[in-house]
């Protein structure tokens, strides 16, 4: 054990094998290296601490950094607390930047301009700051503490009757009533900054009015400042200002039974922060503690602050806080009658528009916030009137700050930014659908009247494509019909298309949906001239041919409904388009083989197909 007021050190210095340095006035130790309490046992304390300048500071599993001492709390070395104070000491939040020894401070420990904290150990004090470090890790078996360490009176301490229960003290929630032998004693009165906390948690007493009855509150843990923020603090164990919990049955001198003290408040934990992990089983805690036996009322919950020096917004943006641990303010419970303390506060700083709580997330997809604050109140939902009924709102990095939230359709067939078809679009762009449809319906009837004045004009060049002889000419006004020759005759050739040996009308209306056709079988008259095989065959391509699309029917169906004249002259037409295709076929693609004469088969004249203009 070394008793001293200041150690410097440089490179390494480490404590093992259950090293103590101590003193029981204000220590300080510096380095320039790493400063490594290595093992269990190994202790650095005093009444007030400083550590500063070392490049990595390790507190192992077992060893430990205190002040102040446990066992000189009431010495006149021991540090005076400021508990009747309810306004924060400038130097928590603007810290001094030499960081040496001094004894008028509010701090008992402060580790001062150390890159990288590792606690594995146990940290404990007061009044613990954490000023110009870059790092703090505190592993599983680490935890950093504060519990306890606070004022046995203060600014919220519990009322305390003479021969009843304490109530629990006040901090960031009231403090529970006291309840014993129909004595109701009030706890104590909730006090301090929720945007700012830096308060030292209050305690209470009992009907015994020795030290033995009183509990204190939880004390003060702050990391970074306002100007020198920790990069990241990654928690695996826990960080703790908790209020105290009396547990024992009190008595008085005379054995008498008494009501018991009310529990502590919980402290503060004022966290100054770039980035924050809280993992699986960790915990952040400002309990209140539990009132004691019989009827102590449990303490108000602490505080809890987390002050953010950098939020990342828009394209930048990137969570601050990776939270899967425990954060406790939770109020103490009460003994028996005694009532439980309220909860304290958890706070953060504002966030900036798009991100919303104590760790400013993104608001949720489909709203959006245009002001600073974290209530999730102020995420508002995007006007539905902006949003085509075939759209959705996306994700937008780092939260959406207007009203105008984006949004893309449910479909890549609908076209941005209104979402519609391409037909849709341009029914929309002539003014919707009742101009659309009327402008559609000018066009088609003015074009239905230039066609019907087409039709009429040069018609009739159609049925003339190739000459014919006035007989001929005079058989085509006729039904269509088809013509066998009668080669055995031998007829000259400007006598064959006046002669023939047999017509065959073709049968149906000639609509869509009944088409031409020729019945099977040669008639009688011509049975001798052609063979009956052949001829069936013939007829099937003739009424393949006389047949119309599918389509065709459509469209007439379409313009029957929209604009009737255009529907006419479309089924003319096709007629018109039939009869050609018809003649075509007979005249130059058929091989004429169901005609018995070679000389017709060779000549491709034997068969003839003709019609009316109609």
């Amino acid at each position: 054990m070394v008793g001293t007021s200041l150690l410097e050190a440089s490179n390494l210095m480490v404590l093992k094998e259950r090293s103590v340095i101590c003193s029981n006035a204000n220590l300080g130790v510096h380095g320039q290296g790493r400063l490594n309490l290595s093992g269990i046992g190994d202790t650095i304390k005093g009444q007030r601490l400083f550590l500063s300048l070392f490049y990595v500071i390790h507190v192992g599993s077992g060893s430990m950094l205190q002040a102040p001492l446990d066992e000189e709390s009431e010495s006149d070395l021991a540090p005076k607390l400021q508990c009747e104070s309810d306004t924060c000491p400038e130097e928590l939040i603007y810290p001094p930047e030499d960081c040496s020894v001094n004894a008028s401070l509010s701090f008992t420990l402060q580790i001062c301009r150390v890159e990288d904290i590792i606690v594995d150990g146990l940290v404990k004090g007061s009044i613990l700051h954490v000023h110009r470090a870059r790092t703090v890790v505190v592993n599983p078996t680490g935890s950093i503490t504060a519990s306890e360490l606070g004022c046995k009176g203060g600014v919220g301490k519990g009322q305390v009757l003479s021969s009843g229960a304490g109530g629990g003290g006040g901090h960031g929630g009231k403090g529970g009533a006291g309840y014993f032998n129909n004595n109701l004693s009030k706890g104590g009165k909730e006090y301090g900054n929720v945007d700012l906390p830096c308060e030292l948690g209050s305690g209470s007493g009992g009907g015994n009015s020795s030290s033995e009855g009183k509990t204190a509150g939880g004390g003060i843990i702050v990391m970074g400042s306002k100007e020198h923020p920790l990069w990241k603090l990654d928690i695996f164990g826990s960080v703790r200002a908790d209020g105290e919990s009396l547990e024992q049955v009190t008595e008085c001198q005379t054995a008498e039974l008494v009501g018991g003290s009310g529990g502590g408040s919980g402290g503060t934990l004022l966290l100054f922060l770039q980035t924050l992990t809280l993992a699986n089983n960790s915990l952040l805690s400002t309990a209140g503690g539990s009132g004691g036996h019989v009827g102590g009322g449990g303490g108000g919950g602490g505080r809890v602050h987390f002050h953010w020096s950098s939020i990342p917004t828009g394209d930048e943006y990137v969570p601050i806080a990776n939270i899967n641990g425990t954060i406790f303010t939770r109020g103490g419970n009460g003994s028996d009658n005694g009532q439980a303390g309220s909860d304290g506060s958890i706070s953060g700083k504002e966030c900036p528009n798009g991100l919303f709580g104590l760790f400013c997330v993104e608001c949720p997809v489909g709203t959006y916030k245009d002001v600073d604050g974290s209530d999730a109140a102020l995420c508002l939902p995007c006007s539905p009137k902006e949003l085509p009924y075939r759209a959705e709102h996306i994700y937008v990095r780092g939260g959406v700050t207007q009203s105008s939230c984006p949004y893309k359709c449910i479909s890549e067939k609908y076209r941005m930014p209104h979402c519609y078809t391409p037909l849709e679009e341009l029914i929309y762009t002539f003014g919707g659908p009742w101009l659309f449809g009327l402008l559609l319906s000018g066009l088609l009837v003015l074009l239905a009247l230039v066609l019907s004045v087409a039709r009429m004009k040069f018609v009739g060049n159609d049925d003339h494509s190739v000459p014919t002889t006035p007989h001929e000419s005079q058989i085509q006004h006729s039904f269509p019909f088809f013509q066998s020759i009668d080669e055995v005759r031998e007829i000259n050739r400007a006598e064959e298309s006046q002669s023939h040996v047999h017509r065959m009308y073709f049968m149906g209306p000639n609509k869509f949906g009944e088409p031409w056709h020729l019945p099977h079988s040669p008639p009688d008259q011509i049975t001798q001239i052609v063979y009956e095989d052949a001829f069936n065959r013939f007829v099937d391509e003739i009424n393949c041919f006389a047949a119309y699309q599918w389509w065709e029917g459509a469209v007439y169906s379409i313009l029957s409904v929209l604009v009737y004249p255009f529907a006419w002259s479309w089924q003319q037409w096709r007629r018109r388009k039939k009869v050609q295709r018809l003649r075509k076929f007979v005249r130059s693609e058929y091989d004429h083989a169901c005609l018995r004469s070679c000389r017709s088969r060779a000549l491709y004249e034997g068969l003839k197909v003709s019609g009316m203009r109609s």
